[in-house]
């Protein structure tokens, strides 16, 4: 009988392969360990995590870490800053740069050639932080919530991005829709926007990931520690070694039972795994749109 010849590149795994696999698994781990200690130390007991050893699982369980942090007036204030920051902030952003982006892609638009290169020359050239500092005091948004909110309601790269989209959209349906009367208005919140919603949420989980992870802008621009974001003070934690050392008193002070066990460094763990775990949580729902839009964008525009 004649064997039958195995087609090249079906069911046969090349070193190229394995390689591929080999890498991609030990950046897999560089990436999520790091993430996984600060899990297993913020889970394991304060007194017990300074015998060493914990690295891969918590030797004696606890959730006492997480309720010092919960209690923390300071942490909890923090949270609600960055939340509102990043509501508030993204929905503007994105509502702003989608308008500009649209009006972009419009071939009337009068002055559209001198309004393009004024855009793209901001992704290139600031004024310097000092003339920058200036101008939001002059402006009233020093120490202020709307610092966090009004620099950053237009963003020229995400604006390429939108336009990108936008641009293939059929303008057959903006014709028709204005020979039945519609404003510019109308089309661009009831027909645009909708079609649209792969690349808008792909810039809103940009917007939302800047947002949460900025503590410059907070470090800056503001002094009062009611408008402090949560990134904020999680630097003061990791790096003042008395702000730390207060967060663990506060701690045994808040849960008297369990004060033997507490130490500001699991408390400080703990803190950074509060900090990241919302970003961790609200990407996999995002995550078709991020896929989706980035390769719309890139590939159409």
């Amino acid at each position: 009988m004649l064997k039958r010849k195995a087609r090249p590149g079906l069911n046969r795994s090349t070193a190229f392969d394995w390689i591929n696999y080999t890498v991609m698994v030990l950046l897999a781990f560089i990436m999520i360990y790091p993430l996984w200690y600060c899990v297993a130390g913020s889970l394991n007991e304060g007194m017990d995590y300074l015998r060493g050893g914990v690295f891969l699982w918590p030797r004696k369980w606890t959730l006492a870490n997480y309720k010092a942090v919960f209690l923390d007036s300071a942490i909890l204030n923090a949270f609600w800053v960055t939340i509102w920051k990043c509501l508030v902030g993204t929905v503007t952003s994105v509502l702003c740069t989608a308008m500009v982006a649209y009006a972009i892609t419009r071939p009337k638009l009068r002055l559209k050639k001198l309004y393009i290169p004024f855009i793209m020359l901001t992704m290139f050239f600031s004024g310097g932080l000092i003339p920058y500092f200036i101008l939001i005091v002059d402006l009233g948004l020093y120490d202020s919530f709307w610092v966090y909110v009004i620099p950053t309601m237009f963003s020229a790269y995400n604006m390429i991005i939108i336009q990108s989209f936008m641009r293939e959209l059929p303008s057959e349906l903006i014709e028709s829709a204005k020979l039945d009367g519609a404003s510019e208005y109308r089309i661009f919140f009831q027909m645009i926007l909708p079609l649209s919603k792969p690349v808008l949420a792909t810039i809103a989980l940009f917007t939302v990931v800047t947002h949460w992870n900025s503590y410059f802008d907070s470090m800056m621009y503001t002094s009062s520690q009611e408008l402090q974001t949560i990134q904020l003070f999680l630097k003061k934690v990791i790096t003042d070694p008395s702000v730390s050392r207060g967060l663990g008193s506060a701690a045994t002070i808040a849960i008297p039972d369990q004060a033997a066990t507490l130490t500001p460094q699991v408390v400080k763990l703990a803190t950074m795994v509060v900090t990241a775990l919302p970003v961790v949580c609200i990407y996999p729902f995002l995550q078709r749109y991020f896929v989706k839009g980035v390769t719309v964008g890139a590939v159409k525009g």
